[in-house]
């Protein structure tokens, strides 16, 4: 390999970008500390089919109930819609901080009854930092939600809609879309369940929706008494009824905007000696000095920034330098860790400061113990560190977040799979630091898995930003283990973004084998998502690139790939391409290599109408697992030399492979396979006329993996065995991850 080429990391996990002056710095994660992470993704379990989401979070802490926004929505979906579906849509829209998510969420907690399958909730803000797959990975969030795995989860935006209808369309469910900004955000996730309704949030009106029978809903200031009524429960009653005067002042120079009241009432919570008499003079001065010609079209902008500089004028020095840092944070949320190491400071600082914040109300904290900033307390803070402090230090604080993601996202990586090939030098990497994972009170695997589930859009955020501030090494070295949660978890769109990142920033750093790699790991989405075209451009140049570095691991897990785009177009060039992986493992030593090769290699030969030769390298491939202990690979390899029998005609042979794979493969977790075999089993009683309780039974044991799963074929075998249930199956049948 390699990776003997990369820049070793020093023993405190020091990641150098060799392109440049700066450095990338992380993590806190010294030996035995694992301080300030978040793994509260432990307390979560994964959605199953049939059961009930209830995503929708909490309305901010003292909500002022918006009464005539409430009712209207009440009256909008009191007997459904006349929309697509007769689904009832309401599209909430306002400025920025105006209130639209907390009234929208508010609402949907007090009418969860009327939805009794549930609620879903999507965030568009996130997913739109991607690569413009914000529609399609909000379809994939919701089917999640409604019990899809991965496995099963279409690669194409159509399928996915499809799915979608048709699991939707036996449930009564609210759908909540915050921060949309297309219709086709909202038309693509219309639940097509009788009684079912869409409230989406928005900074535009989304005036074309009316056509699909959406109501709109704009959102206005609060009225007076309504923020007087805001900032009575959050600086106490007593405090306001003391100064009526001021107090509705101070409303009415806020705007009506919860946000600006919220700072407002942090400003006098922190200072208990101010008055508000006091602090309507001092915004009034702030805002004079901000807009002197008092633009209308600029009100609201001003207004938001002349609170927040009142309050971070108040900051102690400490507080309000880790307040400027925070705005330079890739990623939308952050814990405890990640603003220490991001301001250099120990967890127990940084926590120390976020409590000084948090008090002034310049933080939010997510429901899962996490904290983010609202977008223009973000857009603030990021203003007052570019013009506060020197040049350098956005972008070493960036550099330091992403070596603390990389750090962690290559523990992860290790702790998944260790034997998995990697050109980055992962262990040099995360040298001299604490694994958190490794102390998992049961499987340290899938809790490194779910941490890197929950901190996707963080890691995707820093991957993106090693592009914008020039780390190119990070880049790759971040990329390439980023990989495994991919393996795993069909997020199509930011597995091929992640490695075009990655891909671009080795071939500018001059890494020919880690290209190659990432090049032919991009293949792998690629064609999930129908672009044959430009998976094979990927891999010819992988090819191209893998034969200049002399690895032979390399050169045979790229031949591997190639392999396997042919097997959908050319037989006869994936067994070839297949022979050359099996040959360059072989000279390698590279014992699972070689059994990998072989497995495929059978396949593509059985395809290509030579049973007989298909058995036998299938055969050789299974003990080869057994050799290196492979005990999933093997039992999927039994179950198709079963499978490979019964084209022979060895229907005694077949049934046991076909019953010993089933067994292995349900005893090993590898729920899909075996319902598979499964289901071969039961074709091959029926075939043998065996009583029908024997076919039964293995169909059964199938649609109860398909069904836990959230497969589309659950709907065929319902009807098949003749028994009822949720949804219906989606035209086709989505291929599963592997």
């Amino acid at each position: 390999m390699d990776g003997e080429r990369e820049a070793a990391d020093r023993a405190a996990a020091t990641v150098s970008n060799d392109l440049s002056t700066s450095t990338v710095h992380g993590p806190v994660v010294q030996a035995g500390s694992v301080h300030g992470i978040t793994f509260n993704y432990r307390m979560e379990q994964g959605p199953t089919a049939g059961a009930r989401p209830d995503q929708v979070p909490r309305a901010p802490r003292a909500f002022v109930n918006r009464d005539a926004e409430i009712a209207a929505l009440d009256e909008l979906f009191a007997d459904g819609g006349t929309g697509e579906a007769d689904c009832a849509i309401g599209v909430i829209s306002g400025l920025p901080g105006i209130g639209k998510t907390a009234a929208a969420c508010r609402w949907a907690h007090l009418n969860r009854s009327r939805f009794p399958d549930g609620q879903l909730f999507v965030d568009f803000t996130a997913l739109r930092e991607g690569a413009g797959a914000d529609v399609s990975e909000a379809v994939a969030v919701c089917l999640r939600s409604l019990g899809v795995t991965d496995q099963y989860m279409p690669g194409r935006l159509a399928e996915r809609v499809g799915l979608y209808r048709s699991l939707s369309a036996q449930r009564r469910m609210l759908v909540l879309l915050d921060d949309v900004t297309r219709p086709a955000h909202v038309t693509a996730l219309l639940p097509h369940g009788p009684g079912s309704a869409l409230l989406a949030t928005s900074t535009q009106r989304l005036g074309d929706l009316a056509a699909d029978g959406a109501a709109l809903l704009p959102l206005e200031p609060l009225a007076q008494t309504s923020a007087l009524e805001l900032l009575a429960r959050l600086c106490g009653p007593g405090r306001v009824a003391a100064e009526p005067e001021a107090a509705a002042e101070l409303a009415r120079l806020c705007g009506g905007l919860p946000i600006v009241l919220r700072v407002a009432a942090g400003r006098l919570h922190t200072r208990s000696s101010l008055t508000i008499a006091a602090l309507v003079a001092e915004l009034a001065d702030e805002h004079g000095r901000l807009n002197p010609l008092g633009t209308p079209s600029d009100d609201e902008e001003h207004t938001v920034s002349a609170a927040l500089r009142l309050v971070y004028r108040d900051l102690p020095a400490d507080a309000s330098a880790l307040y400027r840092i925070l705005g330079s944070l890739p990623g939308r949320t952050f814990d405890t860790a990640v603003a220490g190491v991001a301001a250099g400071l120990s967890c127990e600082a940084a926590r120390r400061l976020l409590d000084v914040l948090d008090a002034a109300s310049l933080l939010e904290t997510t429901e899962d113990g996490r904290y983010r900033l609202h977008d223009l307390v973000r857009l603030h803070a990021l203003n007052e560190l570019r013009e506060s402090d020197p040049p350098e230090t956005e972008r070493q604080a960036v550099g330091r977040v992403i070596g603390h993601y990389l750090v962690l996202t290559a523990l992860a990586d290790l702790t998944i799979r260790s034997d998995r090939l990697r050109i980055t030098d992962v262990r040099a990497l995360t040298a001299g630091a604490a694994n958190p994972f490794a102390d998992a009170a049961a499987d340290p695997a899938a809790d490194a898995l779910r941490w890197l589930e929950v901190e996707r859009p963080n890691i995707m955020a820093a991957l993106r930003a090693t592009a914008r501030y020039g780390f190119d090494r990070p880049a790759w070295q971040l990329a390439e283990p980023l990989t495994v949660l991919f393996l795993h978890h069909r997020h199509l769109a930011d597995w091929r973004e992640s490695l075009t990142i990655g891909a671009e920033a080795a071939a500018r750093d001059g890494q020919a084998a880690v290209e190659a790699r990432l090049r032919s790991l991009l293949s792998r989405p690629l064609l999930d998502l129908g672009r044959d075209d430009l998976a094979q451009a990927e891999l010819a140049t992988a090819e191209r690139l893998a034969e200049s570095t002399g690895n032979l691991l390399l050169r045979a897990s790229v031949q591997e790939f190639l392999g396997r785009y042919w097997q959908a177009h050319d037989l006869g060039k994936a067994v070839a391409a297949f022979q050359r992986s099996l040959a360059l493992n072989a000279e390698v030593g590279d014992r699972r290599g070689e059994a990998l090769a072989r497995y495929f290699l059978g396949l593509a030969v059985g395809e290509a109408g030579d049973p007989a030769q298909a058995l036998e390298t299938l055969t050789t491939a299974y003990d080869g697992f057994l050799e290196v202990r492979d005990a999933r690979m093997a039992a999927r390899t039994r179950a198709d030399q079963g499978r490979i029998r019964w084209r022979l005609g060895d229907v005694p042979g077949a049934r046991r492979d076909l019953t010993t794979a089933a067994d292995d493969l349900g005893r090993l977790r590898a729920e899909h396979y075996e319902a598979l075999a499964r289901e071969d089993l039961a074709a091959l009683a029926e075939e043998a006329g065996e009583p029908a309780h024997v076919v039964t039974e293995q169909l059964r044991r199938a649609l109860a993996v398909y069904e836990a799963g959230g497969n589309p074929r659950a709907a065929e075998l319902r009807a098949r065995l003749g028994e009822s249930g949720a949804g219906e199956s989606a035209p086709g049948e989505s291929a599963p991850g592997d």
